[in-house]
C-alpha cells in the first residue's frame, strides 16, 4: 500500500472488489476517481487553527526521544479492561466510543511515561474520516485518502494530573472540528505554506481500524486471520481487532517509544 493512492478505508473497498473478481462474483461497488473533491479552494484562504502544523516548537525536551533505543509493545484492552476505563468517567460520559476512551487513556499514560515538563504542550490527533460528513458528499466507491487529524492540545501536567475526563473532553471537541470547512482548510493551507509536515514532537496520531473491514476481505480462501496495519511507527498507533489467547475480544494497541520510557 502507498498512502498516496488511498486511505484504509479505500483500501478495504479495493480489496473487496478484487476478492469479488477472484471468487467470480458481481462486484458490489467500482472504484470512484474524483480527487478533485478535495482541491483548494480560489482564492485559498485558512479559516481554522491547524495545530496540526504549527510552526513553532512546543517542547524543549530534546532527549524524550532518543530513536536509537526504541522498544515495540502492543498493549491488549478487552471487555474489562475497557469497562475498568469508564469507570473512571462521571456517569453521563460513560456512553462514549470505546476509540475515545481508550485515546484518552493512551494519551494521558503515554505522557506521563514521556516525563516532560509541566509546562509542555503535547498533543493528539485522531485520524477522522471525511465519508459520511455533513457537506462533503464523498461518494460510495472512492478509494482516495479522505481523512484529516485535527489536533487537542494540553500542558503535561493539567494532562497527567486531571481526571480521564480532561483527556477525553479536548478529543472529543477536536473531532467535533471535522466537517467540509474544516477539510477545505487544511487543503488550503497545503497551497498557502507549501505542504507542511505534520508536527511531530511530543505529540501522538491515533488511528481506529477496528471497524474498517480488513476481517471481510475473501479472495476465496475464506476470512483472514488478520487484517490490518503491521505494527506502530514513532508517534502513531493504530488500533486493531484482535482475539487473544483467552478466546476474548478486543482491540490491540501497538507502540513504538524509547526503551525507558516504554517500561
Amino acid at each position: 500500500m502507498n498512502h498516496t493512492i488511498c486511505d484504509s478505508l479505500g483500501l478495504v473497498q479495493f480489496l473487496t472488489m478484487v476478492g469479488e473478481i477472484a471468487r467470480g462474483v458481481s462486484i458490489s461497488q467500482f472504484p470512484v476517481w474524483q480527487r478533485e473533491l478535495f482541491n483548494a479552494r480560489d482564492p485559498p484562504r485558512i479559516t481554522y487553527a491547524h495545530h496540526e502544523y504549527d510552526e513553532t516548537k512546543h517542547c524543549s525536551n530534546k532527549d524524550t526521544m532518543d530513536f536509537d533505543q526504541m522498544a515495540h509493545e502492543s498493549f491488549f484492552f478487552g471487555p474489562k479492561e475497557i469497562a475498568t476505563l469508564r469507570s473512571h468517567l462521571p456517569q453521563h460520559l460513560r456512553k462514549c466510543s470505546t476509540f475515545e476512551i481508550l485515546s484518552a487513556c493512551l494519551w494521558k499514560c503515554r505522557t506521563k511515561a514521556l516525563g516532560l515538563e509541566p509546562n509542555e504542550i503535547v498533543g493528539l490527533s485522531p485520524f477522522i474520516t471525511a465519508r459520511g460528513k455533513v457537506g462533503l458528499h464523498v461518494p460510495n466507491g472512492y478509494y482516495g485518502n479522505a481523512f484529516a487529524f485535527p489536533m487537542a492540545l494540553s500542558k503535561a501536567g493539567i494532562l497527567c494530573q486531571s481526571p480521564l475526563e480532561y483527556a477525553l473532553g479536548l478529543i472529543k471537541k477536536a473531532k467535533a472540528q471535522m466537517g467540509l470547512e474544516y477539510v477545505k482548510s487544511v487543503a488550503d493551507l497545503m497551497v498557502l505554506k507549501g505542504r507542511p509536515k505534520y508536527k511531530t514532537k511530543e505529540n501522538y496520531l491515533i488511528g481506529d481500524t477496528t471497524h474498517v473491514g480488513f476481517y471481510d476481505v475473501d479472495f476465496g480462501w475464506g476470512s483472514p486471520i488478520y487484517g490490518g496495519p503491521a505494527g506502530a511507527i514513532p508517534f502513531v498507533s493504530f488500533y486493531g481487532r484482535f482475539r487473544n489467547n483467552e478466546g476474548e475480544d478486543g482491540v490491540v494497541v501497538p507502540i513504538l517509544l524509547p526503551h525507558h520510557v516504554m517500561k
